[in-house]
């Protein structure tokens, strides 16, 4: 398995910061049953939060709160997590990329934690989750963002990830078949184990997965 490590100087400022490591097979496809699951999850997070309410959330507000321990502005480099519940409340819809893609999307707004879907096979090396610098850094659909002060991970060619957004080097793509999924905690192992047991329901009911492995990196 890929070895994913935390800097030092990261945990130094952030002890409860952690994250769930899973790889696995899958297939990359349309599904239509997907989309049904989607449009009730969009309903029942309407029904339950209202805008204010999202700050509130404890695991976003753990993870806001590390953005600012770093020296980040959380709510102008808003985690992804956050990002996709906003989109909701406020009455649009999840972008819909493919079935890889979304179910990270939904793991993500079900567990309140920033994921990231990666294709296995273009990280080069080992992975270090460091705190970010002033380097070029591009996310998905976004250009270029200042990545500095927050969680990067990075890997034998740089940085390709962050509670943010990702970057296209390391996107899903029709071709994909190797899955790198991070779970991200800001809070300590609680309900990590919980998360994983969801991620691999979902993908295995949504995109065949097969061949499951994880650990959590404290």
């Amino acid at each position: 398995m890929q070895t994913v490590v935390i800097s030092d100087a990261l945990k130094e400022q952030l002890p409860e910061f952690m994250l769930a490591v899973c790889q696995f097979k899958a297939d990359v496809f349309r599904n239509e049953e997907l989309s049904g699951y989607i449009k009730e999850l969009e309903q029942s997070i309407n029904l339950k939060y209202e805008l204010k309410d999202v700050l509130t959330i404890p695991k976003i507000k753990a993870a806001r709160d590390g953005y600012k321990t770093l020296g980040k502005d959380p709510s102008r480099y808003r985690l992804a997590c956050e990002s996709l519940l906003r989109r909701i409340v406020k009455g649009n819809p999840l972008y819909r990329i493919n079935n890889v893609v979304d179910i990270g999307n939904i793991l993500s707004i079900k567990t309140n934690r920033s994921v990231a879907v990666l294709d296995h096979d273009q990280i080069k090396g080992d992975v270090l989750i460091r705190i970010g610098t002033d380097e070029i850094y591009e996310g998905i659909g976004r250009g270029r963002i200042n990545i500095e002060h927050i969680p990067t991970y990075s890997d034998e060619i740089g940085a390709f990830g962050t509670p943010t957004s990702d970057t296209p080097r390391t996107m899903i793509t029709d071709d994909t078949n190797h899955i790198l999924l991070f779970i991200i905690s800001f809070n300590g192992k609680k309900d990590l184990e919980q998360d994983i047991n969801l991620c691999f329901e979902l993908y295995k009911q949504f995109a065949n997965a097969k061949e499951f492995n994880y650990y959590i990196v404290e």
